[in-house]
């Protein structure tokens, strides 16, 4: 149709051209719109219009003379006329011969010179026929199908045109005064249709404003202007009253259908239509986000899931939004001191109770109790500070927590730390940094929902959430932006306008999908919600920013502001949800992929399995305690113990006893200190060695390599089981009284039974002395050097204090080789005499260093005369059964090693009694318990069972199950559309 239009637009130019003709100024063909031009110009040679006269001016020119040539007058030249022959003219023709060659040249070389131009300039241009076909065939048929010459002549001149046009500038200022007259009905209008939906019905808000301003239309001006105030006012009383009366329909509607969904869901509860309930979907999308929380995005996959994130300055209201959104009073409260010290999730969603309840425990918190409400502020208060570390003000750890309720709407919120412009004492010095890149880490999701609160009792300027939300989000298409405490704005700003500028979106440069106005109580922290509903929605009722206009009915109120962030939530969810589960299905599969080629050969198991298969191990290893055979028990038992009593046995009691003249003495000797040595050490010593012994064995079970099968992957669980088992793990007290009076028992025996005890007891004392001399003789080598041998083989040498020692040692021989029966320790007689001798021979010596030497030559000279007597006692048995009557020979000490030997066996058998029977199952109780504590742990498990494999088993677990719950969430969410 434009096209067309177009067409004609361009015949009708050309009448006026030709009905202009003569006058000096542009033809208006010249300002013809582009298309009409293109349409009409291929057509203009085919045109039988009327050729405008022609106006030439020739310049005569000569190429023989260089003096100008005067001008000839303008010729006019008509069609069809011819010039008489003259005779002048033809001579003058014959005389202007040249020239005319001249200008037939100039005329050749010009049309040429224009046509390459002319080509060059076609060449440059587009080529416009692949888009002809915008243009319909039938516009280029137009000529054929309309006689355009009975169209110019039918249409009128200029002149005549212009008289039947309108005045253009009487029309624009009435459209200026009808512009300000309706401007008012349509705002009324837009208004009751945006606060209730039943106003949907009345048509569109334009139309109305129309019908309204029709009905008071007058001529007289000045009537007009009060009759249509009359009308505004009244229509705009009138549109209140409708608006509060279907507000209260609508609040009793709702009313009603809470109570009515209410019964419906508790007769759920209680099992009368006999059908198993389903998680609800926003159950099943909290737990989702929870996974997420807990995963470790190391594949460039990221949570990208929606979420409403509560973003705001420090007490700006944040938690009180969040409270009128939940209708609970869930969060602890304080006046000007931060209160929210970590992100807290919310998930709302509609339940018979009004309850609330944690992740990770089973309490519910019935909402409806003020002493419930206490508890519930309390917890969240202690789980906020526990989350925080030492050194810190805010934590980046999430607490989740559940609210349900009848008539709460649908969506998650995460509450964050307000945004702070200053650290005060008492915080870290990083805290304001912390708030930031917290507060960062959750708006850069694309698909979360900022609610960004503004206090409107401050100035604007102040703020400093809007910038960051502005840096997050330029374009504010996912930011809904709430002015609080309105309440306290309107009495204190001077300017109400400055109110309607924010919710406009005027005053801050950030921009938002909605501005909400919101009252969330008169700042007393004891207010109950109803109370706050209600004082709101008196407030706005009453409030000069509606009545005015400034405000609309449908950006006030938090249960406004809730039903809006909810629709956009569950849209943001519907357009992103299958997105976030294609990109974990392909994170899926190159885990799998990248499985399949490191371990091929093993299953994939997760932390948790793999404790639990580490778990099996090493109660299999404890079980394998109880399968050690007693003889293997007695003997490590026996000899450990040996080792570790048999110093004080030879130092305290057998030497010491040996000195004695004759047997009574020895043996009175022996019985006193093995009486002492019973009473006060020796239990004790038998518990330790029995304890370390159970160490030794549990440590070689843990440790030990179970061939191919052996995974190292448990090694660092193992060594902490096994530490943390042993070092809980104690003695049965009541061992060591037992264990006293046994080996009391066995010490006072003395009565060997058989030949074969007494040579037992022989080989036993031997093998006891012929160690300690060898211990002695390493002693006294390296006190007094190499011998001549090791000298001469090796080219060793002695020292100077080696050298002393090896005379002094000499000296010492001499004097027991004079007495040997020396006693155990020299007097200061022979020390004197040992050193002046040594000086004699020009060797200084101290006292000290002889008594050392001493000590180690008469050892070494006690336990080779011991070693000879157990020679001569092996034929004392029979003696020894007539108890040495008659007999020079005395072998009292091969009777305590017998009993020494005796005590021994019996320990070992007393302490491995203990062990099989009680302290292994007492251990083995332990480390179950320690394994339990480990379950419980996620970080010791961490901590211990490390390595790529696991992690890679980890991440492939948890995107399977984001992958599962996310398909599960689109079916539900399918079917409820």
């Amino acid at each position: 149709m434009w096209r067309t239009r177009a067409a004609a637009a361009c015949v009708i130019c050309r009448s006026l051209a030709n009905s202009s003709y003569g006058i000096k100024r542009k033809s208006p063909l010249q300002n013809l719109h582009l298309i009409s031009r293109s349409i009409h110009h291929p057509y203009y040679p085919s045109s039988k219009f009327q050729r405008p006269p022609l106006r030439i001016s020739i310049q005569l020119f000569s190429s023989l003379n260089r003096l100008p040539l005067c001008k000839t007058k303008l010729l006019n030249v008509k069609y069809g006329y011819q010039f008489h022959r003259n005779f002048w003219l033809a001579r003058l023709a014959s005389r202007l011969l040249k020239l005319r060659y001249l200008i037939l040249g100039s005329a050749v070389g010009g049309g040429y010179t224009a046509k390459k131009t002319y080509d060059q300039w076609k060449d440059m241009m587009p080529d416009l026929d692949e888009y002809k076909w915008i243009v319909p065939d039938f516009i280029w048929e137009l000529d054929e199908h309309i006689d355009f010459e009975k169209l110019i002549k039918a249409i009128p001149d200029a002149d005549e045109l212009a008289k039947l046009l309108p005045d253009f500038d009487k029309i624009g200022e009435s459209f200026t005064s009808l512009k300000g007259f309706f401007s008012p009905g349509y705002n009324l209008v837009s208004e009751v249709i945006g606060a209730s939906d039943l106003l949907l019905l009345l048509g569109s808000p334009g139309e109305t404003a129309f019908r309204a301003t029709d009905q008071g239309y007058d001529n007289d001006k000045q009537y007009k202007k009060v009759s249509d105030k009359e009308k505004v006012d009244q229509l705009q009383e009138e549109l209140l009253r409708t608006q509060l009366k279907y507000q209260r329909m609508l609040e009793r509607l709702e009313k009603e259908n809470k109570e009515l969904r209410k019964l419906v869901l508790q007769r759920d509860d209680k099992g009368i239509h006999q059908r198993k309930l389903k998680k609800s979907l926003i159950d099943m999308y909290s737990e989702v986000l929870d996974i997420l929380s807990d995963y470790d995005a190391s594949y460039n996959t990221q949570d990208h899931l929606p979420r409403v994130v509560v973003v705001g300055d420090q007490s700006a209201g944040k938690t009180s939004v969040l409270e009128m959104i939940a209708q609970a009073r869930i969060f602890p409260r304080g006046s000007g001191e931060m209160m929210t010290r970590s992100p807290v999730k919310v998930t709302l969603s509609e339940g018979p109770h009004h309850v609330a309840l944690f992740k990770d425990s089973s309490r519910e918190f019935d909402l409806t109790k003020e002493e419930d409400l206490a508890a519930l502020r309390h917890e969240i208060e202690i789980r906020m500070r526990n989350s925080v570390k030492e050194g810190c003000t805010v934590s980046t750890e999430t607490i989740s927590l559940s609210v349900k309720g009848p008539g709460l709407q649908r969506m998650v919120l995460v509450d964050l730390p307000g945004v702070i412009s200053t650290v005060t004492s008492g915080m870290a010095p990083d805290t304001k940094e912390t708030i930031f890149s917290i507060s960062k880490a959750y708006m850069q999701n694309p698909n979360a929902i900022i609610l960004c609160i503004q206090d409107g009792s401050v100035d604007a300027e102040r703020s400093i959430v809007t910038d960051l939300v502005s840096q997050m989000d330029p374009q504010g298409k996912r930011t809904i932006f709430v002015l609080t405490k309105v309440d306290l704005a309107e009495k204190n700003v001077a300017s109400p306008s400055r109110i309607q500028q924010i919710i406009e979106g005027k005053l801050f440069p950030m921009k938002a999908l909605g501005y909400f106005a919101v009252v969330t109580g008169k700042g007393n922290s004891s207010e109950s919600i109803e109370s706050i509903k209600e004082y709101e929605e008196e407030f706005f009722q009453n409030s000069k920013l509606l009545k005015t206009c400034m405000l609309k009915a449908h950006q006030v109120t938090t249960k406004n502001l809730s039903l809006a962030v909810s629709d956009c939530f569950w849209k943001m969810v519907r357009e992103s949800v299958e997105q976030q589960a294609d990109a974990f299905k392909a994170t899926r599969f190159n885990l799998e992929t990248e499985w399949k080629n490191n371990y091929p050969r093993l299953r994939e198991l997760d932390r948790n399995e793999l404790f639990e298969k580490a778990k099996n191990e090493i109660l299999d290893e404890v079980i394998s305690l109880t399968q050690v055979t007693p003889k293997h028990w007695e003997e490590i038992l026996q000899k450990t113990l040996w080792e570790r009593v048999s110093t004080h046995v030879i130092e305290n009691i057998y030497l010491p006893a040996a000195q004695t003249m004759n047997s009574g003495t020895f043996n009175t000797t022996v019985d006193i200190k093995l009486k002492q040595w019973t009473d006060k050490q020796l239990p004790n010593k038998a518990v330790e060695v029995a304890w370390e012994t159970l160490q030794e064995e549990f440590s070689r079970f843990m440790t030990e390599q179970k061939g191919k099968e052996h995974d190292d992957i448990f090694d660092k669980l193992k060594q902490a089981v096994r530490e943390e088992s042993i070092k809980r793990h104690k003695w049965n007290e009541r061992a060591e009284d037992s264990l006293r009076v046994i080996q009391h028992n066995a010490l006072e025996d003395r009565s060997i039974s058989d030949k074969q005890q007494w040579d037992a007891a022989i080989h036993f004392m031997e093998e006891t002395l012929q160690s300690r001399l060898k211990d002695t003789e390493s002693v006294i080598e390296d006190m007094v050097g190499p011998d001549w041998k090791k000298r001469w083989l090796y080219w060793i040498g002695r020292t100077k204090e080696q050298n002393i020692r090896n005379e002094t040692k000499n000296e010492l021989e001499k004097l027991i080789k004079c007495n040997e029966e020396h006693a155990a320790y020299l007097a200061s007689d022979e020390v004197t005499t040992v050193r002046k001798n040594l000086e004699a021979r020009g060797i200084t010596v101290d006292p000290c260093l002889i008594k050392d030497t001493w000590h180690q030559i008469y050892r070494r000279y006690f336990l080779k005369t011991a070693l000879n007597h157990c020679n001569l006692c092996r034929r004392g048995f029979y003696y020894y059964q007539r108890h040495f009557v008659d007999s020079e020979l005395e072998c009292n000490d091969i009777v305590l090693f017998w009993r020494i030997q005796r005590m021994l066996a019996i320990t070992a058998n007393t302490l491995r009694q203990q062990l099989t029977n009680t302290e292994v199952r007492r251990l083995e109780k332990n480390v179950k318990e320690v394994l339990e504590d480990f379950a419980e742990d996620n970080e010791k498990k961490v901590k211990l069972l490390t390595g790529k494999r696991v992690q890679l088993a980890e991440d492939l677990k948890k995107v399977r199950e984001i992958q599962e719950k996310l398909e599960a969430f689109i079916e539900a969410l399918h079917q409820e559309k």
